[in-house]
């Protein structure tokens, strides 16, 4: 019989969190930026001109309000998947696997859930213990609980954060790549407490209106009916 997972299982909370978001590649691992609580002056140490930088990319992220898109996903181990996405802030993703097929992950405004029904698994956490809450949050802010430790900027004009949880700075860090005109979200790349990088790029990326409410909602199939 096939072992499934709930959110009340016995398992590790931050191993449960960082197999849960694996499949999503974003800002997954421990919660590399889940807190909002140290005040501005984390960002003390940058540029007039850096700082500029990241409040054009908190502007874009904060702009992002629905849209919909490909992506490729490279792991730690170079394996490679690729899917769809769907964003609709306040608090709503999904990513929906091609390959492997069947797999998703989905965040529906309270719990992010991953199924992988190759395992016939299923999780759940609260989307506030983890770190999309900072990405899904109704407002985006880089300003606070976020310690940006470098910014990068090419003469393109495209520009790359470096940034983790000011909070927790040993739980890893993502770097979030932006590039184009108009600017947009390239690709992010993150690396966890044990120092595993995830890369996902966003082979396409269009703003989308009137995404079905049915696109943010997973309930668990491996429940069979009658069962609590």
């Amino acid at each position: 019989m096939t072992a499934r997972v709930r959110a009340l299982a016995p398992a590790p909370a931050d191993l449960q969190r960082r197999q849960l978001l694996l499949g999503a590649g974003l800002l997954s691992g421990a919660a590399v930026l889940g807190g909002l609580a140290a005040p501005a002056q984390a960002q003390s140490n940058l540029s007039a001109a850096d700082r500029q930088v990241v409040q054009r990319a908190q502007a874009y992220l904060q702009g992002l309000t629905s849209a919909q898109g490909t992506f490729v996903e490279t792991g730690p181990n170079g394996q490679r998947r690729q899917g769809r996405f769907y964003l609709q802030r306040p608090g709503k993703m999904r990513f929906e696997y091609t390959d492997p097929a069947g797999l998703l992950v989905v965040s529906d405004g309270y719990n992010v859930k991953r199924y992988d029904p190759r395992l016939n698994n299923f999780q759940q956490v609260p989307l506030g213990r983890t770190p999309l809450s900072t990405f899904l949050a109704r407002e985006v802010r880089l300003d606070q609980g976020v310690r940006i430790d470098r910014v990068t900027r090419m003469d393109s004009g495209a520009f790359a954060i470096t940034a983790r949880d000011s909070g927790r700075p040993n739980d890893g860090q993502v770097i979030l790549a932006f590039a184009g005109d108009p600017m947009r979200l390239h690709e992010w790349t993150i690396t966890d407490a044990q120092g595993s990088r995830t890369r996902t790029q966003l082979t396409s990326l269009q703003p989308a209106s009137g995404l079905a409410s049915s696109l943010f909602q997973l309930r668990d199939p491996t429940r069979r009916p009658g069962r609590n």
